[in-house]
């Protein structure tokens, strides 16, 4: 068969799976509050509300748990996971060693074609937050990560980011939605992309380190509130 003169456009992006769709409808209701911490997970409600099939539930109800989303009680079944301080300061520790580390190394390795993409995702971080999507910002702030700890050549710290993410998304809707936070999530990270742009490790470093200090203070006086109206 001759093939000459046929071309095939590259797919850049794989189209979702009914599961996909499901995941992040269940994943937004978390982040939003639709479902509270301690909520339990019943399926048939949930097959009715999205018109999917137990299979579906079921799965997307695994995968979320593996995101640390989701967490199942013996006797009572699936609930959403609650987050208490604890744990949340381990997840902002962490943040802290990875991220500073891979600011700080791609500040170091910036290129112009580099600059212009972290330029291009913050842009779109900023809409996302004018629109005030959920999804859409935890998409924008996840590629915006990802852009710096690809430029730092830290995949495995990558890696492990990435498998804390319903948690630090979780994290991030307490924290964005704070009203009286003196400096914003996007001024924070707009000074990580300005330090990275002008190739300062130092200060990309640091800049990191002043964002989760900000966001770990502000989750923790919420959650201390959370623990008290309990």
């Amino acid at each position: 068969m001759n093939q000459t003169g046929i071309k095939l456009d590259r797919i850049e992006t794989a189209p979702q799976t009914l599961r996909d769709i499901v995941q992040t409808k269940m994943r937004d209701a978390i982040m939003s509050g639709h479902f509270a911490p301690g909520e339990r997970l019943v399926e048939r409600p949930l097959c009715e509300q999205l018109g999917v099939s137990r299979t579906v539930v079921r799965e997307t109800i695994r995968y979320l748990e593996a995101e640390g989303l989701v967490e199942t009680i013996a006797h009572k079944g699936p609930i959403v996971a609650t987050l208490n301080w604890s744990q949340a300061k381990q997840i902002y520790d962490i943040r802290r060693q990875l991220e500073s580390a891979a600011a700080e190394a791609a500040a170091k390795a910036s290129t112009p074609a580099f600059e212009l993409a972290l330029r291009a995702a913050l842009t779109k971080l900023d809409d996302a937050m004018s629109a005030q999507d959920w999804s859409v910002i935890f998409a924008a702030t996840t590629a915006f990560y990802e852009l710096i700890f690809k430029q730092a050549d830290h995949n495995i710290a990558w890696e492990i980011v990435q498998r804390l993410n319903g948690r630090i998304s979780r994290l991030r809707a307490l924290t964005l939605s704070a009203k009286d936070r003196t400096t914003s999530g996007l001024a924070h990270m707009s000074a990580i992309s300005d330090a990275i742009i002008r190739s300062d490790a130092r200060g990309a470093r640091e800049a990191v380190k002043a964002h989760i200090k900000d966001a770990a203070k502000i989750a923790q006086a919420v959650l201390a509130q959370e623990t008290h109206n309990d």
